[in-house]
């Protein structure tokens, strides 16, 4: 994607301890629009043709390489090294380096720095600073934005005629330079060689008493070496410290999100009230409406409404499907199936075509055959529901009984009359019939009427007699 000969080595910074998250997770294991803050990064990292890519991991390095290993692009070359102890950025990337000198001790490959806790980066901004950097020839090239409020960043200090001079850390800034509304954001493209050198050079004279990467920088002007900066857009230079940068991060991604469904056929009524994670794929003419929450890996189909005040996670909506006022969790939808409103469809379920499921529904590790209808005010667990089947009101499978759950099957064009209890382990045969209020513990034959219930007895007289006392 740069179009650079020369190779390019990314590091990547994902050692902080990130106390301001006040969590055990590692701060760059937080999830963002169902993707790890990570990940963000290594996807931006992914077009851009790396020969390598270094994370330098810290605090959780364990649950972090567990993460990359599992979930990073396939094609991104990554490898993982440690920082036994957190000194800074620039003791960081020594960490890496040292990697690099030992696995490739004559390479020129410039070295692509990026924060791990930069999540909204993109990858044309990363191929462009690459570009003037290679194009320019600089020693390093700084990634800077302008913005309103700069604080928490380190200030880009320039000189009268608009060159780079230093980086200076907000800790360590004085009046003059924390006015300075120029900001590093923390993205940084170096020579290998010019990069080692300084880094040898760098002491933690500084408030935090840390090895700072910005003050490679600085070593690099003052010994005349060319430095420029490429200024990016505000909205990418985001880094992540606090619970409050993660909620401001997932917005610019969510709008991303929602900005790329738009584009390829898909209505949002109100984008700002709608909540699509990084892995969910949707085909066109689908309309999402207000509050819809769509997570994890969940696909839904051409032609579908979902919504509003809906949560689907994990699960497949197949095509003309309508889901409202309900919460559908790892399980499968076929084609036109409706489902609400206030249906709770629970893991291992799977609804055939053309089913409907009603008002106040739940299901749980269910099958539903094509057609069949479950209209209101049930609860269907462990069962098998054949085709055409329809279900009363109130019905529901006792499939528990204190130790070990049981399967329930009712076979295809059944009908079970209201407040059915069906006990498991329990078959219901093909077109037969349950009566309204029974308890059907035995298996009922197909073609036959299954009665499970106490005989009416009326007693003349009882209401007054109780009024006497």
């Amino acid at each position: 994607m740069t179009g650079s000969e020369r190779p390019l080595t990314a590091v990547v910074l994902a050692a902080g301890e990130g106390t301001r998250m006040k969590s055990s997770t590692p701060k760059v294991l937080h999830k963002l629009c169902g993707r790890q803050m990570i990940l963000w990064v290594l996807e931006a990292l992914e077009p851009l043709g790396c020969d390598q890519v270094i994370v330098v991991a810290g605090h959780g390095a364990d649950e972090v390489a567990e993460v990359i290993e599992e979930l990073a692009p396939r094609e991104l070359p990554v490898v993982i090294v440690e920082q036994a102890e957190r000194r800074g950025t620039g003791d960081a990337t020594s960490v890496a380096l040292a990697y690099l000198d030992e696995t490739d001790p004559e390479g020129e490959s410039d070295i692509l720095v990026v924060n791990g806790d930069g999540p909204v980066i993109t990858s044309e901004t990363l191929a462009e600073l690459v570009v003037m950097h290679t194009t320019v020839g600089t020693s390093a090239t700084i990634l800077s934005a302008r913005l309103d409020d700069p604080t928490g960043y380190g200030r880009i200090v320039r000189d009268s005629d608009g060159g780079v001079t230093k980086i200076v850390e907000e800790a360590d800034c004085g009046p003059e330079e924390a006015a300075i509304n120029e900001v590093n954001a923390g993205f940084y493209c170096f020579d290998r060689p010019q990069l080692g050198s300084s880094l040898e050079l760098i002491a933690p004279d500084n408030a935090q008493g840390e090895q700072y990467l910005p003050d490679a920088v600085k070593l690099l002007v003052d010994s005349g070496k060319l430095v420029e900066a490429f200024e990016a857009p505000a909205d990418e230079v985001l880094g992540v410290n606090s619970r409050s940068d993660l909620a401001k991060a997932e917005s610019i991604l969510r709008a991303r999100i929602n900005q790329f469904h738009m584009a390829e056929g898909v209505t949002m009524v109100d984008p700002e009230s709608t909540y699509v994670d990084a892995e969910v794929s949707m085909g066109q003419d689908v309309v999402l409406l207000p509050n819809t929450h769509l997570q994890g890996e969940t696909s839904i189909g051409d032609h579908c409404e979902i919504g509003p005040d809906v949560r689907i996670v994990d699960s497949v909506v197949g095509p003309r499907s309508c889901v409202t006022y309900s919460v559908v969790r790892e399980a499968t939808l076929a084609h036109d199936v409706t489902v609400g409103p206030f249906a709770s469809i629970r893991p291992g379920v799977r609804i055939e075509a053309g089913v409907h499921i009603g008002t106040s529904v739940e299901l749980k590790n269910t099958s539903v055959g094509e057609g069949s209808k479950v209209p209101h005010l049930a609860y269907l667990g462990d069962a098998e529901i054949g085709a055409d089947v329809n279900v009363g009101a109130g019905t529901i499978t006792c499939n528990y009984d204190g130790e070990a759950k049981h399967r329930t099957v009712v076979e295809d064009g059944a009908r079970i009359g209201s407040d059915t209890m069906l006990v498991a382990p329990v078959t219901v045969g093909r077109d037969a019939y349950t009566a309204a209020g029974s308890a059907i513990t035995i298996d009922v034959p197909e073609g036959s009427l299954g009665v499970a219930r106490a005989k009416q007895r009326n007693v003349d007289g009882w209401v007054a007699r109780k009024r006497r006392g």
